[in-house]
């Protein structure tokens, strides 16, 4: 559909936000955060500039918010009947090999993030903000089936492994984890922590 095709139809509210992310993370999997420009996200939307900076301020808040729809679109939560089946599918779920838009996206961003410190920042934020949806799901399903403490469904306890496996991105330069160490973090560090919290 052609931008005029787009542009016919007058969209508002979520609707309209909904292609904004889309052409953003259209944008960024073509030309990289270094390529991304309010104007061609605008064009590629179907709507004008003004739209996009009332919903966000800066190109690095629209960045970021659209890799954070492109996870979510990307990583549903598992539900196997059990924590450490939970746990694993979700790590390997982020664990995504080169080929996939999410991991081009990410390391587009965090290449452009030491130049940038508003990048940086959002970058931080969403680091902090981001994933622990599922995190918690699955802690809060175990927690009713009696594997773990009522407790231990908090932010913090619940995205361990998942900062543990983008440490290993960060500090090793990794673009994808072996699998023997998924199951590490998640039967070494991950359960022992969780079964013992709370």
């Amino acid at each position: 559909m052609g931008v005029g095709a787009q542009a016919a139809t007058r969209r508002r509210g979520a609707e309209l936000e909904r292609a904004i992310l889309r052409a953003a993370v259209a944008e960024l999997a073509e030309s990289g955060y270094a390529g991304l420009t309010m104007d061609r996200v605008a064009r590629r939307a179907g709507t004008n500039k003004n739209a996009i900076y009332r919903r966000w301020p800066h190109r690095a808040a629209l960045g970021v918010a659209a890799y954070r729809q492109l996870v979510t679109e990307q990583t549903p939560t598992p539900d196997t009947g059990d924590l450490r089946g939970d746990a694993l599918e979700l790590l390997r779920g982020v664990n995504c090999d080169l080929a996939t838009p999410r991991a081009e996206v990410l390391r587009s961003l965090l290449a452009s993030a030491n130049d940038e410190p508003e990048l940086l920042a959002q970058l931080h934020e969403q680091v902090a903000d981001g994933g622990t949806g599922p995190w918690l799901t699955i802690l809060d399903r175990a927690a009713a089936r009696g594997e773990v403490a009522d407790g231990t469904v908090h932010p913090r306890v619940a995205t361990v492994a998942l900062v543990l496996l983008r440490n290993e991105y960060l500090t090793r330069g990794l673009t994808t984890v072996p699998d023997n160490v998924l199951v590490e973090i998640v039967d070494e560090v991950y359960l022992p922590l969780v079964r013992r919290t709370g």
